[in-house]
């Protein structure tokens, strides 16, 4: 508890510090914003809670590193990742997800349990279990004589995920399919009366999900070490943030993804990085109690 306090003192004591912080877990936060977006496609859309999400992201991880040491630069690996996991997502939602979506959520979590057993394992085999990043070098910009500095590396994530979230939103809004989309997430049975193609629609959004974890995957490479089995604290990361921000409502949920980064950042300073994942698992508790408080009082109000 001494260190704590000691801790926070601190960051009252160096604000330049604590502005450092907040600024670093701006900037990984887009990334989670960003992952989380694509859950609640699928969680709005098709009412899969995918268990599998985190394992997408650190697939997306690999492919780009993998390209990377086969001497292409990440600028071309993250493009291609985001491909080759809506390759993967389109062969997963013929297979397996296809035949869960009209049972209950019971059995979804049960199938995506089961992909992302079968990508943890099978990421070991192929690329093995150590620890993996891709190390750019590029020098640090430093501020108030170095007291506060910003990895380049992250900067360029999080320009790159504000590109790619804008290219979405642009395309769900804009495109005949996006229209189709949202009109699915409203009301399935209605849009399949107005002519939309609904199997289609859900093999669509589900690969568009597994893209954009390749593509935040291969941001996250450029950032944190990665291994086949750390996809599990993304996945919770991207259910905090879905269940505190609600489906279909993209500013809360771009808003809890930067809230979530800067808890972080700054949980794991005064508690200490050892901490930093039980900070993640703690924030999924207390939304999960908030929102069932709420949902209590509001039954009690209709009853």
């Amino acid at each position: 508890m001494e260190r704590i306090w000691s801790n926070i003192q601190i960051m009252i004591d160096i604000p330049v510090l604590t502005m450092g912080m907040v600024i670093d877990g701006l900037l990984i936060g887009g990334i989670f914003a960003l992952i989380a977006y694509g859950l609640a496609l699928v969680w709005g859309v098709m009412n899969v809670k995918n268990l599998a999400q985190g394992d997408f992201v650190i697939l997306g991880a690999y492919v780009t590193w993998w390209l990377y040491h086969a001497g292409l630069s990440p600028i071309v690996g993250i493009p291609i990742a985001f491909v080759v996991l809506w390759g993967l997502g389109w062969v997963i939602y013929k297979l397996i997800i296809c035949r869960v979506i009209e049972h209950d959520l019971f059995t979804s979590l049960l199938a995506t349990f089961g992909i992302a057993i079968v990508m943890q394992q099978t990421m070991k085999i192929v690329f093995g279990a150590d620890e993996q990043t891709i190390a750019l070098n590029l020098e640090s910009f430093g501020f108030f004589d170095n007291m506060l500095t910003i990895q380049p590396t992250r900067l360029i994530a999080f320009i790159a995920a504000i590109l790619l979230a804008i290219g979405v939103i642009t395309f769900m809004k804009r495109s005949r399919m996006g229209q189709a989309i949202r009109a699915t997430a409203q009301n399935p049975r209605a849009a399949r009366v107005m002519g939309i193609d609904t199997e289609k629609v859900y093999s669509f959004t589900f690969s568009l999900n597994a893209a954009i974890c390749g593509a935040a995957g291969g941001l996250i490479s450029l950032i944190w070490e990665f291994q086949p089995f750390i996809g599990l604290i993304y996945s919770i990361r991207a259910f905090v943030i879905v269940t505190a921000a609600g489906l279909g409502n993209l500013a809360a949920v771009i808003a809890a993804g930067l809230g979530m980064g800067v808890v972080e950042q700054t949980g794991a300073f005064i508690l200490g990085t050892e901490y930093q994942q039980a900070i993640v698992v703690g924030l999924l508790v207390v939304v999960l109690l908030i929102k069932l408080v709420i949902s209590s009082r509001r039954r009690e109000v209709v009853e």
